[in-house]
């Protein structure tokens, strides 16, 4: 039996190679989004305020070098 990943990914075989490149694009466009909103979400929780507290502790002791 088929998953439905396995039937996508038959069906993306049949493709014209016009077509696989617009739906990659499409495709990491959609991953690009919802990474966005999942960082968003992480930020908004506060999630990642011990990095951010990590790095002012790590800039203000002086274990930072210019980029």
């Amino acid at each position: 039996m088929m998953t439905m990943v396995d039937q996508i990914a038959a069906a993306i075989l049949q493709l014209a190679p016009e077509d696989v490149r617009r739906l990659t694009v499409w495709l990491l466009d959609l991953d690009q989004q919802r990474w966005d909103a999942e960082l968003e979400r992480d930020v908004a929780s506060g999630k990642l305020d011990m990095l951010g507290e990590e790095a002012i502790a790590d800039f203000k002791a002086g274990r930072c070098r210019p980029l």
